[in-house]
């Protein structure tokens, strides 16, 4: 397993819940996070190109723009999991996707701009893949930070 670094750790840690919106962002990150501009921004690529984080970007409030955000699932076979794994995210709506060891073993999130187009992306991605889609809509929100310790 690889160790992630102080730069990177300073990095994950320090950039979640809050980016600078100015004119030289990393430059301003990096000096709250007593980091260089280079510094911020070659940890910040090395992340993502490794896998470490899967993602670097804002994290828009769907609810709030006037759209609506579901959790879903589905069982997918084994042999076919890398294919609709590809359908699936293939659709600009969904957010992110992962496998977990369950019965519904890929889970994914669908935000859209307006509330009914959540069914219709379910129905589009049922179709192309022949596969039920379990949405699970958010009857509560939690927010959960993930830090890096020593």
């Amino acid at each position: 397993m690889r160790i992630i670094d102080p730069t990177e750790r300073a990095v994950i840690n320090g950039l979640q819940g809050g980016f600078p919106l100015t004119p030289r962002p990393y430059h301003d990150a990096g000096t709250r996070l007593g980091l260089s501009e280079g510094e911020v921004l070659d940890a910040v690529q090395h992340l993502v190109h490794t896998g470490m984080i899967s993602r670097f970007g804002p994290l828009w409030n769907a609810e709030r723009l006037g759209g609506d955000v579901c959790l879903c699932a589905m069982a997918v076979p084994a042999d076919r999991f890398d294919a609709v794994a590809a359908q699936v995210n293939a659709h600009n709506e969904v957010a992110h996707n992962y496998e977990r060891t369950h019965a519904l073993n890929m889970w994914f999130v669908i935000s859209t701009e307006q509330t009914e187009r959540i069914a219709e992306v379910i129905r589009a991605i049922e179709a192309e893949t022949r596969l039920k889609v379990h949405p699970m809509p958010k009857s509560r929100e939690f927010f959960v930070a993930f830090h890096v310790e020593v």
